[in-house]
């Protein structure tokens, strides 16, 4: 079984950092390869190696990641939170969705993208053919950054071996990165989403495609067809065929 507690995790990426500022006096092995990237640099969460799991192995490893997360003060976006929102979703997910952080809707029920933009994200998973409960859905941060803002960059840091975890667990077939800060959180030369939106990176040996995270699709409705066209890459990915060809209803 692939089994990493939180002290592991926290050394790990504490190594990565190291990396990353030039430091290479580390073993390959202990350190896995980083992700490709826009240009080369090094993404703030180091993957995880591949890991073989039965169902119940990855439901063990995503629980222990839910109850630390529950306990976690690491960062002071703990001070403040109802409920922690580790993710949710299958267990052998086609897709791994990845938002910046939860907000008032999620703080207050524990469960990832369930406000308005929740809504949104939902008809775009049934646009390309699949369900909410066949992909998983996660956040950069766990806890709710106040009035919504974007996570700073300790309280991402803070998380990182949360989310290495769970990728390491899941081993999604696809990454979709939704917005700048997850975006940029694995791609770290990411400086624009308008820039890397619809094209294919990777992160880990998974496939990873960036797109508008849906809050900024609700406030901006122009965008839309640009996230339409993101999903086609997505759905092609995977195989599926899609029959329609003009972008999902639009959702207010």
């Amino acid at each position: 079984m692939f089994r990493m507690t939180a002290a592991h995790d926290r050394l790990r990426f504490e190594l990565a950092v190291h990396r990353r500022a030039g430091l290479r006096r580390m073993s390959p092995r202990v350190s896995p390869a980083p992700a490709t990237t826009a240009a080369g640099a090094r993404p703030l969460f180091a993957p995880a190696p591949a890991a073989t799991a039965t169902a119940p192995e990855r439901q063990a490893q995503l629980d222990r990641v839910a109850q630390e997360v529950a306990s976690c003060t690491a960062c002071k976006l703990c001070e403040q939170r109802n409920r922690a929102v580790p993710g949710e979703g299958a267990l052998d997910p086609p897709i791994l969705f990845i938002g910046e952080g939860p907000g008032a809707d999620e703080d207050a029920s524990g469960r990832p993208f369930v406000g308005r933009a929740g809504q949104l994200l939902d008809k775009m998973i049934a646009a390309i053919q699949l369900e909410r409960r066949q992909v998983y859905i996660a956040n950069i941060v766990k806890c709710r950054p106040p009035e919504n803002r974007q996570p700073e960059p300790d309280e991402v840091r803070a998380c990182a071996g949360y989310l290495e975890r769970q990728i390491a667990a899941l081993r999604p077939r696809l990454i979709c990165t939704l917005g700048l800060p997850a975006t940029r959180a694995l791609l770290p030369d990411v400086r624009a989403i308008s820039a890397v939106r619809g094209r294919e990176f990777t992160y880990g040996g998974v496939p990873l495609v960036p797109t508008f995270h849906p809050a900024y699709l609700l406030r901006n409705p122009a965008a839309k067809p640009q996230a339409w066209e993101d999903l086609q890459l997505v759905a092609r990915k995977l195989g599926i065929v899609l029959a329609r060809r003009n972008p999902p209803p639009a959702s207010n």
